[in-house]
């Protein structure tokens, strides 16, 4: 749908015209945040200087025709459900900026959780060895690499377009040669190797929850990074076992899972051999991270 917004007005016609566009989309509730984000990448695009700040103190200015025409176009994109962040080619994770887009998960806030675990247990390492399973953007890795200089750092995907993507982040947060990027299923591009530490934000999301999806995952993020079988498990039944011998004596497993298979993870490392299994939660208090040491 064409969304109709003025040809040229000022700041603050457009960004409310926006605003009663996106509310008839499918975050409502957003409308008004993303009206002036969107504007606001746009403004940055001619002035490396406008911030948030500037554009709500100067909303009665008028925006440039190339500029509104441009926002008409992000406008559309966004009320057919395209995720904000890669209209952007941008999201936050850990502090850190990563591009993103079709090829990789959007980094989560519930990851960093996982970002958060893992450094606690690299804290019982002198330079930890650690893989970072279906890196995906690299958010893990590079956010592991930037906040643990001495560790070594490997970081795996199925998806050679997932690892360029990687790759790009870590040089852009200036990391790339400190992660190890690997093509390959899992844990098989470093068969034989061990570690002290394994870290993976699987696909966990059961099939039959595809309909229920927001559009903007349903639609644009990949299939192969979200589902995980029937019930959600088929990663976890894969990985744990294989996690388990790519582990030195004393080494840990680190996993994201996903609202409400507390039990049925707890139950996959009790019978690969796992002890010490702890959970922690989000903000919510949804159990969101798995940890597990090799005894």
């Amino acid at each position: 749908m064409q969304p109709t917004l003025p040809d040229q007005h000022s700041i603050r016609d457009l960004v409310l015209e926006a605003q009663r566009v996106l509310a008839a989309g499918p975050h409502p509730d957003r409308a008004r945040i993303d009206a002036e984000t969107l504007l606001l990448h746009i403004l940055q695009q001619h002035n490396p200087g406008q911030n948030r700040a500037r554009l709500l103190t100067h909303l009665d200015s008028t925006a440039e025709a190339h500029s509104t025409a441009e926002f008409h176009a992000l406008i559309e994109r966004r009320l057919s459900g395209e995720p904000i962040q890669h209209i952007l080619g941008e999201a936050e994770f850990y502090g850190l900026p990563f591009f993103v887009n079709r090829d990789v998960l959007i980094p989560r806030p519930e990851t960093e959780h996982l970002v958060e675990k893992a450094l606690q247990l690299a804290a019982n390492f002198t330079n930890p060895r650690i893989v970072d399973v279906g890196t995906g953007s690299g958010a893990i890795a590079v956010a592991l690499a930037a906040h643990l200089p001495g560790a070594s750092i490997t970081a795996t995907d199925l998806s050679p377009s997932a690892l360029a993507v990687a790759k790009h982040n870590a040089a852009r947060n200036g990391v790339k040669d400190r992660v190890r990027f690997l093509a390959g299923d899992s844990l098989a591009p470093i068969a034989h190797e061990s570690f002290e530490i394994i870290a993976s934000n699987p696909p966990y999301v059961p099939e039959t929850d595809r309909p229920s999806l927001a559009v903007e995952v349903r639609d644009y993020e990949p299939a192969v990074a979200l589902f995980a079988g029937e019930d959600g498990l088929a990663i976890y039944r894969r990985l744990v076992p294989a996690a388990f011998t790519a582990l030195t004596r004393g080494g840990f497993l680190a996993l994201e899972i996903g609202c409400g298979q507390q039990s049925a993870v707890s139950a996959i490392l009790q019978a690969a051999g796992f002890r010490n299994i702890q959970f922690t939660s989000d903000l919510q208090g949804i159990p969101r991270v798995a940890s597990a040491r090799r005894p």
